[in-house]
């Protein structure tokens, strides 16, 4: 039975859901006319399909306040995770250390701890304060001499904090340090600026607040960095030479670009300009304080890093005591039809700092631009009554 109608849905931060209608109509009328391989033939199609692409690459450059003059830096994957291990192996050699965070997703940290196994990098991974923010001094206590790149998680997909990039990226730039970011959780939700805050390179993903189809994200590369290439292929561009080709954007592009993707992009970027990133984030946050006040006072829940929203994204988790935060959602599925997303959130460091990795991580409610109040008190509504259940249980000596 498709009862996605009356679904309740608090897992944004995996991927927004619903995309705005215009998204929808767009990617239809777009592939149905112009769904042709871009610039690998002179025919008009593949001049149209091509034409669409350049022009989203200096929409985001712009978007992401990279170098206007050099948009072929903006380049194109499968998603973030795709492009931090192309920022992440094309950065880092043998002899170099890089420094990073512990609320970092898997993406940035399985490439570390490989390159650390194998490849004789060295990292060092710096914790969060008790309200979830990274202090640019432990950064800064963190530099030696060999450091080759900082990299830092903008938004958590577990707490919600935004961290100082704009104070770190000054850091780094003091030091002649290459800084990353992964904008994940961050893009089209908080204005992010590579230049104003000293970015070198940055990692996107376009199915969450970007607003368009998963299998699309890339990476922005400032023109004063030198990324290293860690993968070869095809590009549809001079084929004769037997080497993947140096010039961006084919240096980090490899095959058939996702068109249905990046018209999903172009679309979203629409909507983004039409709502505004200021309007979508109070609407998010303003949402997010009345959930986590509603379930603050309740007997036997526990949130994290929550007490301010200040640099907050409306993502946040929580647990129940006595109870496994895995059943948690599937009572929260089953009973409530709310759609929620438990265990380690694919960033284990997190919850081993929070103490939540012990019991299976923990339950988060992440907020979207289509969420709504009444979906926000069937949610608060839902957590007391599981929570009361639970108590009940504590009470007579059941679970935890």
């Amino acid at each position: 039975m498709d009862n996605s109608k009356d679904l309740i849905y608090f897992d944004n931060a995996a991927t927004s859901w619903p995309k705005p209608e215009h998204v929808y109509t767009y990617m239809m009328d777009f592939y149905r006319a112009t769904g042709v391989n871009p610039g690998r033939s002179g025919f008009d199609l593949a001049i149209e399909a091509g034409s669409l692409l350049d022009q989203l690459r200096l929409r985001l450059t712009r978007f992401f306040g990279g170098d206007l003059e050099t948009p072929e830096r903006l380049c194109f994957g499968y998603n973030a995770s795709d492009a931090l291990y192309l920022i992440i192996n094309g950065m880092l050699a043998a002899g170099d250390h890089v420094i990073t965070t512990n609320l970092e997703h898997n993406s940035v940290i399985r490439p570390i701890n490989h390159l650390v196994r194998d490849g004789g990098v060295e990292a060092t991974f710096v914790p969060f304060d008790a309200d979830g923010f990274v202090d640019p001094d432990d950064i800064a206590r963190a530099f030696r001499p060999n450091t080759r790149l900082v990299i830092v998680n903008h938004g958590s997909n577990v707490i919600g904090t935004v961290q100082p990039v704009a104070a770190i990226g000054r850091l780094c730039r003091q030091r002649g340090v290459s800084f990353a970011i992964d904008t994940t959780q961050t893009a089209g939700v908080i204005p992010i600026d590579m230049q104003a805050m000293n970015v070198d390179l940055l990692a996107f993903t376009g199915h969450k607040a970007l607003m368009g189809t998963t299998g699309i994200g890339g990476l922005c590369v400032r023109k004063h960095v030198e990324l290293r290439q860690s993968r070869s292929g095809g590009t549809g561009v001079n084929s004769i030479h037997p080497y993947h080709l140096e010039e961006y954007p084919w240096r980090m592009e490899f095959g058939t670009p996702n068109m249905l993707g990046v018209a999903s992009l172009w679309a979203g970027q629409d909507w983004l300009d039409e709502q505004g990133l200021a309007n979508i984030h109070a609407h998010e946050m303003k949402l997010a304080r009345r959930l986590i006040e509603g379930v603050r006072p309740l007997e036997g829940v526990r949130l994290y890093c929550c007490d301010r929203l200040e640099n907050h994204l409306s993502t946040f988790t929580l647990n129940i005591d006595g109870l496994d935060p895995g059943d948690v959602g599937t009572m929260l599925d089953v009973n409530y039809n709310i759609a929620t997303r438990t265990g380690l959130h694919c960033a284990p460091l997190v919850h081993t700092q929070l103490g939540t990795a012990a019991i299976h991580g923990g339950v988060r409610f992440s907020i979207g631009a289509f969420t709504t109040e009444a979906q926000v008190d069937a949610a608060i509504i839902a957590v007391e009554a599981i929570a009361r259940w639970g108590s009940e249980r504590r009470r007579k000596g059941i679970g935890r």
